[in-house]
């Protein structure tokens, strides 16, 4: 490989992704952000009173679209965009806001480190791998020499800058999380933890096969189980909000026009001598690909067209799952998989199987006089294939339950069959048609998409709406207008979602930062634009007893569960010895679950249990071949007998142990310093405004 191409090849290292705490590092240096700043334009936001102008934003949202899509080889979709600039507006919150600290702590990278980390022995892996052959071995001078190399000069700058600012990110998540450590006991917890396998025999009394009728619960436990509880109850500030959703859906006319300009195209198409596949690349939204499909895989509206093509022929536009879709039949194969399509009246069990053979017969015999098949689905069907006159379409084996298929695929086309019996009822079928040939396609994609004129009358009706409700009242003019005003469930101040419309921030802190009855703005969100209005404000404090009453219920119903599986498991342990055999815990409670676990670990799983610390915390200790006192867990009560563990190996331990404390400190102190960010961003004045420039 040329060096100017292996030194490019490093540039999807330093784009950097979103959504990673120093993301746009690289980004904000080549946007001169200082630059930006001393601009006098608009401003979607600010942080800590330090101002985010649109053009700053959109600028960062541009390259780090660019680079994500270099990066991964795919393009972001435009319905997705919403979420990337959220992802995008948080990395730049962060990074202000480490800055700020960065300065303050007083970190510096010099030139000298990244040159060391650049030049050193042991340069970062992002740069090594470029450089190693399939055998893995690394050709440091190859390396060196396009380092070195002055066409590659730009390259290696902003490669420098990116080790550089990843040094900075060591310093200073070593600054802040400085006192934490791992100590030798902790590695050993965690190293027997993870290695320590063991199997046990065990009688499990699950909780759940104790019936509810075993177990009294009176108003006085639930009122006291509140009173000794109440750090449990206590709420935070919550709101609701009602809102009106301007569904961002395509209008009738977007999709006649996504059609007509694929009429157009196709029109086009048969008076040229240009390549089909040449329109593909030109006006199709899939890459171009010739496929050979079965026909129950191709929407129904378009199977029969295609069965009855000719080869070569053009076919479409069709509106399909894809979107408005054109075809060219390439060619008619033989196919591995016979298919069939078939139509059927369904009529359902009732449990009286007399009688619904019966009525079967009777419609089969009207059939065989002469009605008309589509006309007695439609009405006395029980299946919703009865509003297509009970046709099915095309489908291939595997498809339908076993005694529908054989019937579908050894029927005569055009016969009526006699009542054919499943799972699901008797059905009357009929076997239209059968094919044993599966297309050869080429397709031309136009996903149906809302226009910009339609995205703009909804934005507009919703500043109408906005406007109006504002004067006259949010749901009377929600009413006048016809729109559907949902409420949302309680939320507190720290949602990230919304339920029904989606992470928006915005949304949030405009129902936290007014009183029941205030009406927003609009808001884009990701189905569309919004109109809210605050209709609930929770203050601070205990829930009532009975708001919560249900709860409590079932709290103390499991906890008296679990007593009386405990109580169960000691009658059960006071039948069998030490090393005995446990059969006889299904004489004493039929439900009792007598078992042995394969392998487990004390941070795993438990084989035919799940997750349950009481039981695995017991084994890990536990002597061997000796059934255990009652344990109560979270799901029921258990005895167990450790049958097989793994001896502990101190040397084992030392030879690793190093390492394992190595991954444990890195692991603690990225928690530490995730959460020292997020505190970081909770302290802060954070002013979101993109919702009033993104629409």
């Amino acid at each position: 490989m040329p060096m100017m191409a292996r030194i490019r090849g490093l540039a999807p290292w330093f784009m950097l992704t979103v959504g990673g705490l120093f993301v746009l590092f690289m980004v904000l240096s080549d946007s001169k952000v200082t630059d930006f700043l001393s601009s006098q334009q608009q401003n979607v936001g600010s942080v800590d009173d330090e101002d985010v102008t649109y053009q700053e934003y959109s600028s960062l949202v541009d390259r780090a679209r660019k680079n994500q899509e270099e990066a991964s080889k795919q393009t972001i979709d435009e319905a997705q965009m919403d979420f990337f600039r959220d992802q995008v507006w948080d990395a730049l919150v962060t990074q202000k806001l480490i800055n700020k600290k960065v300065q303050e702590f007083g970190i510096v990278v010099t030139d000298n480190e990244v040159r060391e980390a650049l030049l050193g022995p042991n340069p970062p892996a992002q740069l090594r791998q470029q450089f190693t052959d399939s055998t893995g071995n690394f050709n440091r001078q190859l390396y060196e020499t396009t380092i070195r190399d002055p066409r590659n000069k730009e390259i290696v700058i902003g490669v420098e800058e990116q080790i550089k600012e990843q040094l900075i990110q060591q310093k200073l998540q070593n600054y802040v999380s400085a006192s934490v450590i791992i100590s030798d006991e902790e590695a050993k917890d965690q190293f027997i933890k993870q290695n320590i396998k063991m199997k046990a025999n065990y009688v499990w009394i699950d909780l759940n096969t104790i019936p509810d009728t075993d177990v009294k619960v009176s108003d006085d436990e639930l009122k006291k189980y509140y009173d000794d509880h109440a750090e449990e109850f206590k709420q935070v500030a919550e709101r609701k909000i009602k809102y009106v959703l301007f569904n961002k859906l395509a209008s009738k006319d977007d999709s006649l026009s996504i059609k007509k300009n694929l009429e157009s195209i196709v029109t086009k198409l048969k008076n040229d001598t240009a390549t089909f596949k040449k329109y593909v690349e030109i006006y199709s939204e899939r890459p171009y690909s010739k496929d050979t499909v079965q026909l129950s895989t191709l929407a129904p509206q378009v199977r029969d067209v295609l069965v009855k093509a000719k080869t070569g022929s053009i076919v479409g536009p069709y509106d399909t799952f894809e979107g408005y879709v054109v075809y060219k039949v390439i060619d008619k194969v033989k196919s591995k998989k016979e298919q069939v399509r078939a139509s059927h009246i369904l009529i359902k069990t009732t449990g009286n199987d007399k009688a619904d053979l019966q009525k079967a017969n009777d419609i089969y015999n009207q059939l065989i006089k002469g009605a008309d098949f589509a006309s007695v689905a439609k009405e006395k069907s029980d299946d919703g294939s009865k509003f297509q006159g009970g046709d099915l379409g095309w489908f291939g084996r595997g498809q339908m339950v076993k005694p529908f298929e054989d019937a579908s695929f050894n029927g005569k086309i055009g016969v009526i069959q006699k009542p054919v019996k499943s799972q699901f009822g008797y059905h009357i079928i009929k076997t239209t048609d059968k094919s044993n040939q599966d297309l050869v396609l080429e397709k031309i994609v136009n996903k149906i998409q809302i226009s910009a004129s339609t995205s703009d009358k909804l934005y507009t009706d919703a500043q109408d709406f906005s406007f109006i409700a504002k004067k006259d009242g949010f749901e009377s003019e929600a009413k006048l207008l016809k729109y559907n005003v949902i409420e949302t469930p309680s939320f507190n101040e720290e949602s990230q979602a919304l339920p029904g419309i989606g992470v928006n921030q915005a949304l949030v802190k405009f129902a936290f930062e007014n009183s029941i009855g205030e009406i927003s703005d609009v808001y884009r969100v990701q189905a569309g634009y919004v109109v809210a209005m605050v209709s609930d404000a929770t203050k601070p404090g205990l829930k009532k007893f009975d708001d919560v009453k249900t709860q409590i219920k079932s709290l103390v119903l499991k906890e008296k569960k679990l007593e009386k599986s405990l109580s169960i498991a000691k009658n059960i342990r006071s039948k069998i010895s030490d090393a005995g055999d446990a059969s006889v815990a299904k004489s004493i409670w039929a439900a009792a679950k007598v078992d042995t676990t394969a392998e487990f670990t004390s941070v795993g799983n438990i084989p035919g249990i799940g997750r349950e610390f009481a039981f695995s915390d017991y084994s890990l200790e536990a002597e061997l071949n000796k059934w255990s006192q009652p344990i109560k867990g979270s799901l029921g009560s258990y005895l167990v007998k450790v049958n097989y563990k793994v001896k502990f190996e101190q040397g084992t331990f030392e030879i690793e142990k190093l390492m394992t404390k190595k991954q444990m400190l890195l692991a603690k102190k990225s928690r530490y310093f995730g959460q020292w960010v997020q505190d970081l961003k909770k302290e802060a004045k954070i002013v979101d405004n993109r919702y009033h420039f993104y629409r």
